[in-house]
């Protein structure tokens, strides 16, 4: 064989050897850049609201400043508050804690690999079945029970990653808006009550997580994420009723407002998701 043909052969067989790790590193910088869709499941826990009461607005100027007080000036609700679902009308039987159930979603979002570095896109849509409630007992005696849930939830997040090869960690975080069910139940008979059901609450989200590649197309991983909803637009308005003139409720301007001191909820989630990229 020619200089020139061995020259041209040894040229050949170095493009060829040069060609495989370029080839491998354009793949595997593929990795986690494109489109997907997919879903998540797993727990939704709240944070701890033990020192939660419920306020009240006895002259209903908007300011939930007072106290409900009796004829006499005594605290008409001096037995107390606890965090959760009245168990009876007293505060010996205690409170059900507060119900930490599971989340589920569905989600899409894009990513873009750059290197090892990705940055993305998503948006996501669920609900949770927590449940956050506190109760107010009066001297009656009587319970005041404020329940809240998520009707549904939708989130639109950024998030920023790394990823050594098959395993992407990141982080995220973005804005969310819920529909929050909020109820409200009492043992008071007497008095008429009247809330304004659901509402709109917007928030935001943050979190961080860690996804692998399981297939060419599916990944699974695990996502921590604490949301924060502003939820301070519920009020129940109490009325007379039946009740006398004298009602506590009833002295300082023919009616009360009520309201829950917390005005956000809060929840951790705990994640496996899973999705299709394409």
């Amino acid at each position: 064989m020619s200089p020139i043909k061995n020259a041209l052969a040894a040229a050949t067989v170095l493009t060829a050897i040069a060609a495989v790790p370029a080839q491998a590193q354009e793949i595997e910088n593929k990795e986690f850049d494109g489109f997907y869709v997919g879903g998540s499941f797993g727990l939704g826990a709240q944070t701890n609201d033990r020192n939660e009461t419920i306020l009240f607005d006895t002259d209903r100027n908007g300011s939930f400043d007072n106290q409900v007080r009796s004829v006499s000036g005594a605290n008409a609700f001096s037995p107390g508050f606890c965090n959760g679902a009245a168990k009876s009308s007293t505060p010996t039987a205690g409170c059900r804690n507060d119900k930490d159930d599971m989340d589920y979603y569905i989600r899409a979002g894009a990513d873009k690999q750059y290197g090892n570095f990705v940055v993305g896109f998503l948006v996501d849509g669920g609900r949770s079945e927590s449940k956050d409630s506190v109760t107010a007992f009066s001297t009656t005696p009587a319970s005041y029970t404020f329940t809240r849930e998520l009707d549904y939830a939708l989130g639109a997040r950024g998030r920023v990653g790394y990823t050594p090869g098959g395993v992407l960690f990141y982080a995220t975080g973005g804005v969310s808006y819920a529909k929050i069910d909020n109820s409200f139940t009492t043992t008071n008979g007497a008095n008429s009550f009247t809330d304004n059901g659901k509402t709109d609450s917007w928030g935001w989200s943050a979190g961080g997580g860690a996804e692998a590649k399981v297939t060419n197309n599916i990944t699974m991983g695990l996502e921590y994420l604490y949301t924060r909803y502003t939820d301070d637009d519920y009020v129940v308005n109490v009325g007379p009723g039946s009740a006398g003139a004298t009602n506590p409720f009833l002295l300082a301007s023919g009616g009360t407002d009520m309201k829950r001191s917390d005005p956000d909820f809060d929840q951790h989630s705990i994640r496996l998701t899973a999705a299709f990229r394409f």
